[in-house]
């Protein structure tokens, strides 16, 4: 099987461990495993196929391009990167199975910046972006104040979350 980084498609002779940037989403199928670091005040959105063990896994930065000035990947907001991971995954048909998983939105800032919210308003800018799209969300690991590494199976649909302060926890 191949996997594709939202921007090639990888072969199926790279390592199955298919590494998501921050900023970025991947779609893999099974035996691959998606996994992306140190989700602070961003968002890991998973979405899961279990009929064709495929799915994908997004690192969220911002709510939308509203949130920020600089230019560079759409893929970096939620209300880009969780419709178009979902509508590439969807085009085998699995929209009407997808299920999704977030992990992240940690207050990571302190004091009034723009930034002290962010986590918050990046979850809820993914919940509102899965509500219309009509994806149930089956569990979360979001909130706090830690970072958390995760890692999408995709023989299960299992997300397993690593953080230095509370070690490992499966979704």
């Amino acid at each position: 099987m191949t996997a594709y980084d939202g921007h090639e498609w990888i072969s199926p002779a790279d390592d199955a461990m298919v590494y998501v940037a921050t900023g970025e989403y991947a779609i893999a199928s099974h035996p691959r495993i998606l996994m992306t670091p140190a989700l602070g005040s961003c968002i890991g959105v998973t979405l899961y196929d279990p009929f064709r063990h495929t799915g994908g896994l997004a690192h969220v930065m911002l709510p939308s391009p509203a949130d920020t000035s600089s230019k560079g990947s759409p893929d970096r907001f939620a209300s880009h990167a969780v419709p178009r991971m979902a509508e590439t995954l969807s085009e085998g048909g699995a929209r009407p199975r997808l299920v999704a998983k977030l992990i992240g939105g940690a207050s990571m800032f302190r004091g009034d910046s723009h930034f002290a919210g962010i986590g918050d308003r990046n979850a809820e800018e993914v919940r509102r972006q899965l509500a219309l799209l009509r994806i149930p969300i089956l569990a979360e690991d979001t909130g706090g104040n830690h970072a958390r590494t995760v890692e999408l199976h995709l023989d299960t649909g299992l997300v397993v979350v690593r953080s230095y302060l509370y070690g490992m926890k499966e979704l």
